[in-house]
């Protein structure tokens, strides 16, 4: 029988078990600040990358949405959907390719990423707080 070895003394030193740890303790921290506005955490990162973009310009399309958020491309399109059909998103034919949607916050969405941001600022915040501005570049230099 082999026994298992590790060049750590334990999880308490082992970078991926912590990353666990701390990200199953943020989910809830954003679950808890979303509730009030009934929105997962997915719905408001797809709603607020979407002002995002098109702060930046033109709408975005689903699939520039999903790369800028990192998500599934199909998930993306069932969550958009959802999104549009609450009235938060207005989905668009793309003039330029019949098979592209382009993407736009509605003045109810834009309401609502205005209270949600505040929210889940205020508890990134929160949760952060006691970690620099090096701790948020390093996860930047991690992120794909």
């Amino acid at each position: 029988m082999t026994t298992p070895e590790s060049r750590l003394p334990g999880p308490e030193r082992s970078p991926g078990f912590l990353l666990w740890r701390v990200t199953l303790a943020w989910q809830r921290a954003m679950r808890a600040a979303l509730a009030p506005h009934d929105l997962t955490h997915v719905q408001f990162v797809l709603l607020t990358t979407t002002w995002w973009l098109t702060r930046g310009g033109e709408p975005p399309t689903q699939r520039q949405l999903a790369e800028q958020a990192g998500t599934d491309t199909m998930m993306t399109s069932q969550v958009v959907r959802k999104l549009a059909e609450r009235g938060l998103l207005t989905r668009a034919d793309d003039p330029a390719d019949a098979r592209a949607k382009r993407l736009e916050v509605t003045p109810a969405g834009l309401e609502l990423v205005a209270k949600a941001l505040k929210d889940v600022e205020a508890a990134d915040a929160s949760f952060f707080d006691g970690v620099g501005d090096e701790f948020t570049d390093a996860l930047a230099r991690l992120s794909p």
